[in-house]
């Protein structure tokens, strides 16, 4: 009975040194975003993992890449937000070096080419990625649009035909109505979406503040009380005291 004793003691005994190591090898929490992938090509230079902090440009991790394109970076988010991948080259080319994302906690993974860094990097593990890209293929045909106006507005034959000149510039301007009133539905309508908020502060702030005050009203309490949620209220809050002055 003692030795059966004294084996359920060891037992037990490492089974708790056991947890203890594993826990203390995982730092993981539920904020913690790890970003894995692969630059395929890419045989040196450096990765930047950035985010914007207080309108500055912020360095949160950075990794030397010396014959092997796999990389990967962990950092913990205090909220979601927009984060960049860069790529110093160092060929002196600035040129298709940052992809932009929107950063969650969880695994997220980006591939991609050296040569078209930015252009065909594959995305995958942030639903709020995925609605933001939902949301730019979308605003892409507005943009494009407009600077197929802009061009038809500067040819000589167009700017000789005041007539012609500004019936493009009503077309450019309905097809800017037509694209903020898009961003202002696709906020409204993904209410519950952390790309909601950043859309209304980076993308349309200057709307009118009904809208604004539309889309913050709507936002689930975890949105409103993300870094956007909070740019939002903040700015809503701004633009009111100017119309009370």
């Amino acid at each position: 009975m003692r030795f059966k004793k004294n084996n359920m003691k060891k037992i037990i005994m490492v089974a708790l040194l056991t947890i203890i190591i594993t826990s203390c090898g995982d730092s993981s929490t539920e904020n913690t975003m790890t970003v894995t992938g692969n630059v395929k090509g890419l045989k040196k230079g450096t990765l930047y993992l950035q985010h914007i902090a207080d309108t500055t440009l912020v360095t949160v991790d950075s990794l030397v890449v010396d014959g092997d394109g796999n990389f990967s970076f962990t950092t913990e988010l205090e909220s979601p937000e927009l984060f960049y991948l860069y790529l110093d080259k160092k060929d002196n080319n600035s040129i298709n070096d940052r992809i932009t994302f929107f950063a969650e906690p969880g695994n997220i993974t980006i591939n991609t080419n050296w040569n078209t860094f930015d252009l065909n990097a594959k995305i995958e593990g942030s639903k709020s990625n995925d609605k933001l890209k939902e949301y730019l293929e979308v605003m892409s045909k507005f943009n494009t649009k407009d600077l197929e106006y802009a061009r038809l507005s500067m040819d000589p034959k167009t700017l000789g035909d005041s007539s012609a000149f500004d019936s493009l510039q009503n077309l450019s301007n309905k097809n800017v109505k037509r694209g903020y009133l898009y961003a202002i539905n696709f906020a409204l309508n993904n209410a519950d979406s952390y790309v909601a908020p950043y859309i209304a502060v980076k993308e349309v702030a200057d709307a009118n503040l009904k809208y604004l005050d539309s889309i913050n009203n709507t936002l689930s309490d975890d949105v409103a009380n993300s870094k956007y949620g909070k740019e939002l209220k903040e700015h809503i809050e701004n633009l009111k005291k100017e119309t009370e002055q």
